[in-house]
């Protein structure tokens, strides 16, 4: 039993530096649009990949080459996070939802599924609730349709908020900026290592887009618009770093349901011990939910 359990775990090892190499060496290409870099990996389902607050495009790439073979990633970069170009704006959610829309129709992308981590989710969500039909499927990491709801707030109370919260970000010195900066990436990983790497991409980023899309984030309400959205969405959810403060998996995955509950159809999973940073923390689970969601729509 030892030896074929040992067997088996090399075989899977093999199989996944087999993927990796396969994805990294197949048809992959990187196209620029309207300030968007997007990398191209794969042939097959078109699946456009959102990443969050901040982050590279390179939080997907781990999860592209586990959905190898079949799909075809189309890995975003957004503008002014993780060292890229950054492009000035008054509505940066508004405007990255319709380049990401132009994209989709530019380059011919048949009813693609959209994946979106944090402030990506919420632009899935956006780009569905804008164009009813254009997209099959959503998948939602660990993204809510009104994240100041989860510090009780009304809607009117969050707007009122982010005009102080985007020009207190802005005011502090290099230093109160930097500490600023590690201690959002604080709870964001269980692996240190990540953890890092999450640091090191929130002090490439650029404040003013940064300050600009946070305080869109918490002041967005997007319930409203959730009864628009026709495609159906799989949210996955991390309740884990917040353990310490009283969090439960239950309570959180009701918090992720009752704001879900207008999206007719929504199905909501939570992950047992991952932090916000799903796609590294509990990836097998994450690809094997994607996996299965996906099945539904071939």
């Amino acid at each position: 039993m030892i030896r074929k359990t040992s067997w088996t775990g090399l075989f899977a090892a093999a199989v996944g530096i087999a993927t990796a190499l396969w994805v990294s060496h197949s048809q992959a290409a990187t196209v620029e649009y309207r300030d968007l870099r997007v990398d191209v990996v794969g042939q097959g389902r078109p699946v456009l990949m959102i990443p969050g607050l901040n982050s590279a495009a390179s939080t997907w790439t781990e999860t592209c080459a586990a959905l190898q073979p079949g799909v075809q990633c189309h890995i975003v970069q957004l503008p002014g996070f993780a060292g890229a170009p950054a492009v000035a704006t008054d509505n940066f959610l508004n405007g990255m939802r319709d380049r990401l829309l132009a994209y989709v129709d530019d380059r011919k992308l048949d009813k693609p599924i959209v994946m979106g981590h944090s402030l990506g989710g919420v632009l899935a969500l956006q780009m569905a609730a804008e164009r009813p039909g254009r997209i099959e499927r959503l998948v939602i990491v660990d993204s809510l349709p009104f994240l100041a709801g989860i510090r009780g707030m009304t809607p009117e109370a969050a707007r009122g908020m982010v005009a102080g919260m985007r020009q207190q970000m802005l005011a502090g010195n290099k230093e109160q900026w930097e500490a600023g900066v590690r201690q959002g990436a604080g709870g964001m990983s269980r692996s240190p290592a990540n953890a890092e790497r999450i640091v090191a991409w929130g002090l490439a980023s650029d404040r003013n887009t940064t300050a600009q899309a946070m305080s869109e984030l918490w002041g967005e309400d997007l319930r409203p618009l959730l009864p628009k959205i026709t495609a159906p969405t799989l949210v996955l959810g991390a309740w884990a770093a917040f353990e310490p403060m009283g969090s439960t998996l239950d309570s959180t995955k009701k918090i992720f349901e009752t704001q879900y509950a207008g999206l007719n159809g929504a199905r909501v999973a939570m992950s047992q011990r991952g932090y916000h940073f799903l796609m590294w923390d509990d990836a097998d689970w994450l690809v094997g939910e994607v996996k299965g969601f996906l099945a539904f729509a071939k």
